[in-house]
């Protein structure tokens, strides 16, 4: 291996695999090194001799290996690496690494690692969404292993749905993002700096089977939490149920209700900011049902409960406030007063305000139109992406962190 970003790429035994030589491609196009383990399935659908061709390096795939071991152990294999990538993850891979199986190469590595680690699932809808691998996906996640994918679409065994591995433009994309911003985080301008950002809808349970939420994607909050990570700061992302992967490099949180999301805030202080993006449920069942609610009658009667304010008791609490507090208004209706209200009531320093109603589309879209409002400013940002957002609002946190240190309002 050279002076380039490393990726130990490990090839499970899917119908996938044979899509690892264009990643290799593409990995190679990025000035990615490529160095691959095999596992035994694997090589029934790619040849070690098709790997090396592409990757330029020798392929690995026997645990006992006595020349291997001697050069390249599966403890160097391990650690002799940037970032390791399961690439097809097959749900068979996904369950020895939620369990810590050991039992060829590829799952002694991966158990052996000291560096990130990316999977991307492949395998059939019905084991995709089986309660087994929906578990140890969980699992991996709460270790801080980053997800890519899975995709719907047309399977192999004739089956649509969701289970197919993500395009290798995504994958590289991820890849490249995640190197990028390891390059880029020690100069960074929000070096040192920790930051707190929710986002995502909260579920909260009327039963067993149903629960109150809303239409938010996460979409706002996750791109926001990317934008300051790549300045450098220290980012946790808490955040309810999504359909968004985790972002490399960034501790993501999962919570389910109003009240875990809190906590788990709380938790994260002291901070030196907080960004409350999140469409958190203003009420929850009084008295949740234990068992499933019956038909029974025509009508049902629910009694609510306020949940707690999340962004009101983080701005006004006297130990650990964070140095800037930010919060989001989502309004259908008097946007700007609503807003203007909120920010006074709730004691947070900045408000980004935003309609979404239902024919913005700003709910699961790409894009977001923000009012921008603090105690003595209110400015109009034109419709831009979420992605664009994020980056727009991290740098007047910059802007705002020098002031301050400069003594400006």
């Amino acid at each position: 291996m050279n002076n380039k970003q490393r990726v130990l790429l490990i090839i499970s035994g899917g119908i996938a695999a044979y899509k690892s030589l264009d990643l290799i491609r593409e990995l190679n196009r990025l000035n990615i090194s490529i160095r691959c383990i095999l596992t035994e399935n694997a090589g029934k659908f790619v040849t070690p001799l098709s790997l090396t061709a592409l990757s330029k390096d020798k392929v690995y795939q026997d645990l006992f290996s006595v020349s291997d071991e001697n050069t390249m152990g599966h403890i160097q294999l391990s650690r002799n690496t940037d970032l390791v990538l399961v690439a097809p993850a097959t749900a068979n891979i996904i369950a020895k690494m939620s369990c810590g199986i050991a039992d060829d190469l590829a799952t002694t590595t991966l158990l052996a690692t000291d560096k990130p680690v990316i999977i991307a699932p492949s395998m059939n809808v019905r084991m995709w969404n089986h309660a087994s691998t929906q578990t140890n996906i969980s699992t991996l996640l709460k270790r801080g292993i980053k997800i890519i994918g899975p995709e719907d679409g047309e399977m192999a065994c004739g089956e649509f749905g969701l289970g197919r591995m993500s395009d290798i433009e995504k994958i590289s994309a991820t890849l490249n993002n995640f190197f990028k911003i390891k390059t880029n985080k020690a100069a960074g301008k929000l070096k040192g700096r920790k930051v707190v950002v929710t986002g995502g809808p909260t579920h909260e349970a009327i039963d067993p089977i149903r629960y109150i939420t809303n239409h938010s994607s996460g979409k706002q909050g996750f791109a926001i939490a990317r934008a300051l990570h790549e300045q450098g700061a220290t980012t946790t992302l808490i955040t309810g149920p999504t359909q968004i992967p985790d972002p490399p490099g960034i501790c993501v949180k999962h919570i389910t209700t109003a009240e875990e999301m809190l906590q788990s805030c709380l938790d994260c202080l002291p901070a030196d900011i907080v960004i409350c993006a999140a469409a958190v449920s203003d009420w929850r069942i009084k008295n949740q049902y234990s068992e499933k609610i019956k038909k029974q009658d025509e009508t049902l009667s629910l009694e609510l409960m306020e949940n707690p304010d999340i962004l009101a008791t983080i701005a006004r609490t006297q130990k650990n406030r964070p140095n800037l507090v930010i919060g989001f208004a989502a309004e259908t209706q008097n946007l700007l007063e609503n807003a203007t209200i909120k920010l006074d009531k709730k004691g947070c320093d900045w408000i980004l305000a935003n309609n979404v109603s239902k024919e913005t589309g700003v709910f699961g879209g790409d894009t977001n139109q923000i009012k921008f409002i603090s105690k003595n400013k209110i400015e109009e940002w034109p419709i831009l992406s979420k992605e664009a957002i994020g980056k727009k609002l991290t740098k007047r946190i910059i802007a705002f962190l020098k002031d301050h240190k400069n003594g400006k309002d």
